[in-house]
C-alpha cells in the first residue's frame, strides 16, 4: 500500500501506476517540486538528508550467504541492542547507524549500505563492515 518505493540503484515505483518502474515520472515530479517551490534541488533535498549515507558499496566473496551469516553473529555479538530484519539480505539497526547486506540478483558480490548519523561515523562504520565482509 506505499505510495512511493524507490531503490538506490534509480529503480523508482508509484502505486497510482501500477506499481511500475518510472525513472521518468520520478524526474517529472522533482522537476515540479523545483518548479513550484523555486528553490534548486540541492536545497529542496536538504530535510531528506537526515543521516549520511555510504553509497552502495560492492564486494566480491566466495560464499555470499555465508559471510552474511559471518557478519550476522558478528555484528549481533558486539551490538546486543541491534535489530535484524531478513526480508532482503541482512538489515541491521543499531539506533543511531544501520545497514543492509544483501547479495546481488545479478552478479557474484555483496551489496553494502550504510547510513549513520555524520560523515566521521558513516566512514568509521563502513571500515568496520568491509573488514568483516572483505575479511
Amino acid at each position: 500500500g506505499a505510495v512511493f518505493g524507490g531503490e538506490h540503484s534509480a529503480h523508482y515505483y508509484f502505486r497510482d501506476n501500477w506499481r511500475a518502474d518510472s525513472g521518468l515520472i520520478a524526474a517529472l515530479v522533482v522537476l515540479e517540486r523545483m518548479a513550484v517551490s523555486g528553490q534548486p534541488l540541492s536545497e529542496l533535498r536538504i530535510p531528506f538528508e537526515r543521516f549520511t549515507a555510504s553509497g552502495e558499496i560492492n564486494s566480491r566473496v566466495d560464499d555470499p550467504l555465508a559471510t552474511i551469516a559471518e557478519v550476522r553473529s558478528e555484528v549481533t555479538g558486539r551490538y546486543a541492542h541491534a535489530t535484524t530484519d531478513e526480508l532482503d539480505g541482512l538489515t541491521v539497526d543499531l539506533g543511531d547507524w544501520w545497514f543492509n547486506l544483501r547479495a546481488s540478483n545479478t552478479e557474484p558480490l555483496l551489496r553494502l549500505n550504510l547510513e549513520a548519523a555524520d560523515p566521521d561515523s558513516c566512514s568509521a562504520r563502513v571500515e568496520e563492515l568491509l573488514k568483516l565482509i572483505r575479511g
